[in-house]
């Protein structure tokens, strides 16, 4: 299980960040607070607060959709 501070900054990313999410075997998590939803979920990801730094977890490896985090992961700490 690896789990990243991430930004979303607009509705084009949070997009490529449910396809990349929905091509992973695995489960992966958004979220804020005590908020969990479904990270392959559009709907899910364009109900939390894009404005806040969000946590996703990723229960698995997947080489892509990390390298993809990572770009969403040195967003959140250049808002910090």
């Amino acid at each position: 299980m690896k789990e990243f501070s991430i930004r979303i900054p607009d509705v084009e990313t949070a997009k490529d960040f449910c396809r990349l999410a929905g091509e992973c075997s695995f489960d992966v998590d958004l979220t804020y607070n005590k908020i969990v939803i479904d990270a392959k979920s559009i709907l899910g990801v364009l109900s939390m607060d894009l404005r806040k730094t969000l946590k996703v977890v990723m229960h698995g490896d997947n080489e892509n959709f990390e390298a993809f985090i990572m770009k969403l992961h040195a967003i959140a700490e250049a808002a910090a």
